[in-house]
C-alpha cells in the first residue's frame, strides 16, 4: 500500500512538471538545456522543446500511475505493461530529441 502511494505521489509531481513545461516554461529545469552556454541556447527553440518534453512527461506519469495501479490490484502484468513504456518513452525521446536537429531554430 505505501508503494502505491509513493507511486501516486511521484505521478502527480511528474503530472505538475509536464504541465508547466506544456505552458512552454520551466525549460530551465531541462538538464541538458540547462547546462547549455547561452550561445547553444539561442539557436533551441525553447517552446517546441518545452512541448515535446511535456509530452514525454505525461507518458512517464501514465506509467507510473499503472505501478500503483498494478500494487493496489496485485496484478503484476500491470507493473511489466507499465515498466515496458516506461522504457520504450525514455528510449523515443532520447532517439528523437537527439536526431535530425528538431529543436533549433
Amino acid at each position: 500500500m505505501t508503494g502505491a502511494i509513493v507511486n501516486i505521489f511521484v505521478a502527480i509531481i511528474f503530472l505538475i512538471f509536464a504541465y508547466v513545461l506544456s505552458q512552454g516554461k520551466g525549460a530551465f529545469l531541462l538538464s541538458g538545456y540547462n547546462t547549455m552556454s547561452n550561445e547553444k541556447k539561442a539557436k533551441i527553440d525553447e517552446m517546441a522543446l518545452c512541448k515535446f518534453m511535456s509530452k514525454i512527461m505525461y507518458g512517464l506519469s501514465f506509467c507510473i500511475v499503472l505501478f500503483a495501479v498494478s500494487e493496489l490490484l496485485e496484478q503484476p502484468i500491470l507493473f511489466i505493461v507499465g515498466l515496458v513504456l516506461f522504457i520504450l518513452i525514455v528510449l523515443f525521446a532520447v532517439i528523437y530529441s537527439n536526431t535530425g536537429n528538431r529543436f533549433t531554430n
